[in-house]
């Protein structure tokens, strides 16, 4: 099974994408995760087993995605916030995110693709509050297990993408890449961040 985990694009509010966010979503649609991606991260002829999200950012840096493959989006819903009862909503939605990820027979050598919130794919911070609970994607998909996977998604990154992968009936992965988002024309004006070394 492969993952493909991007974060969502940029916002402007607590329930909506900013336009930039909204130029990233159709620019992530058009070049890498789409149906006629000039550089998909999918095979060729291959398609998504599934695309999965957790809030509304999510769902909505997922839309044109979903549109372009004719796919349902599966969510995992939990409204966003930053405050602990959210987080623990969030926490819960992640652990089934992930249960299912690891366990359903129907993902086996596959793709998945998650657009997620950054504080449940990685996060030093929310791992240290929740201390004896697995929280984020990097514990919960045992990406903790292997070299080279960060303990926090930076505040300010929003283009890269993390693709894992794992040998058939094993939980820990077998490889971890980040992959820098690189837009070409028309979505080259986009802004980019290098993940801090």
């Amino acid at each position: 099974m492969k993952i493909i985990i991007a974060r969502h694009s940029e916002k402007l509010n607590a329930p909506s994408l900013s336009e930039t966010g909204i130029m990233r979503a159709q620019a992530l649609s058009d070049q890498y995760l789409g149906r006629h991606a000039c550089q998909s991260l999918f095979a060729k002829n291959e398609s998504p087993a599934a695309l999965m999200v957790m809030t509304l950012h999510t769902m909505e840096t997922m839309a044109p995605i979903a549109a372009s493959w004719n796919m349902p989006i599966i969510t995992y819903w939990a409204e966003a916030g930053l405050d602990r009862m959210h987080m623990a909503e969030q926490n819960v939605r992640n652990q089934l995110a992930a249960a299912d990820l690891l366990n359903t027979t129907s993902y086996v050598d596959k793709t998945v693709l998650m657009i997620w919130e950054h504080f449940h794919i990685a996060s030093a911070a929310l791992e240290s509050e929740f201390t004896g609970e697995k929280v984020t994607l990097r514990q919960l998909l045992n990406l903790d297990q292997i070299a080279g996977v960060p303990t926090t998604w930076p505040d300010d990154v929003y283009d890269y993408f993390w693709v894992i992968e794992y040998k058939t009936g094993e939980m820990t992965p077998r490889s971890f890449q980040m992959i820098r988002q690189q837009f070409v024309a028309p979505h080259a004006d986009l802004p980019s961040a290098v993940w801090p070394a």
